[in-house]
């Protein structure tokens, strides 16, 4: 089984109010700031990307600041998007499916209920599309009519020391990746915990799909790593505080988990 080196990539960043994190929360309290990554795994034989973020037109568009594209910051831990093979999508909002056209010869990880949710009859409510981008969308499908798309029916070995696991909540089809690391089992939650509060409270995050898969993926979430510190959230800023930074130059830029 390959052991993985891990890192995540902070690539935009948005301030936020309580009642944006989490239902129930005060319009009127600062909740600090939610910060976007992309991540990537590597060992000695293979590289993966998990998730591609979102572009500078689509930051302008939704009021984010863009720090930099994920492409400059996965060359700036030595991997070049147009060379991977491999890119898990852990689903299609907007911020975790764009860049798509740096991947050029990647084959794209995608659960099948992921792909039936963006494009199916509950896209016609704006409150369940609002966090997809419909050019993403439409390029992934052609991605598909280019047989670049691998789909998976819930949880999947995808490699010797990484599966995918469906969790969904968030959106109808996403998936957390595990993989096998020096320090164990990691878990990158992705969206199915944003913060890690979310876990710890049972906090429901504003933009879901099911609120009681989103509860019950909280609890598999601990079921699903080797210790609560290798379960990493997808948009906690603790990250970046919490794990290293891979050089003094990528300091604010990049960490890494294991």
């Amino acid at each position: 089984m390959d052991t993985f080196e891990v890192f995540a990539i902070r690539y935009a960043t948005v301030h936020r109010t309580a009642a944006e994190n989490h239902i129930g929360g005060d319009p009127h309290e600062d909740a600090g700031t939610m910060d976007y990554f992309v991540w990537a795994a590597r060992s000695a034989s293979s590289t993966i990307v998990i998730d591609t973020g979102f572009t500078a037109r689509a930051a302008a568009a939704r009021g984010r600041t863009f720090l930099r594209c994920p492409g400059e910051g996965l060359r700036a831990i030595g991997i070049e998007p147009s060379e991977v093979d491999d890119v898990v999508i852990t689903h299609l909002h907007y911020d975790h499916a764009g860049n798509l056209p740096l991947f050029t010869r990647a084959r794209f990880h995608l659960q099948d209920a992921e792909m039936a949710f963006a494009t199916g009859r509950r896209m016609q409510h704006k409150p369940l599309r609002i966090a997809y981008d419909v050019e993403d969308v439409v390029e992934m499908v052609r991605h598909v009519y280019a047989e670049r798309v691998r789909f998976h029916d819930g949880d999947t070995d995808l490699f010797p020391g990484v599966s995918l696991h469906k969790i969904g909540g968030h959106s109808a089809g996403l998936q957390s990746v595990r993989l096998w690391t020096a320090q164990g089992w990691l878990l990158l939650a992705s969206d199915a915990a944003h913060f890690s509060i979310n876990m710890k409270e049972g906090r429901i995050f504003p933009i879901v799909s099911d609120i009681g898969e989103m509860l019950d993926g909280y609890q598999r979430l601990q079921s699903l790593a080797d210790r609560p510190e290798l379960i990493i959230p997808g948009h906690d800023p603790a990250v970046m505080d919490r794990f290293p930074a891979v050089s003094a130059e990528l300091d604010g830029i990049a960490v890494r988990l294991a």
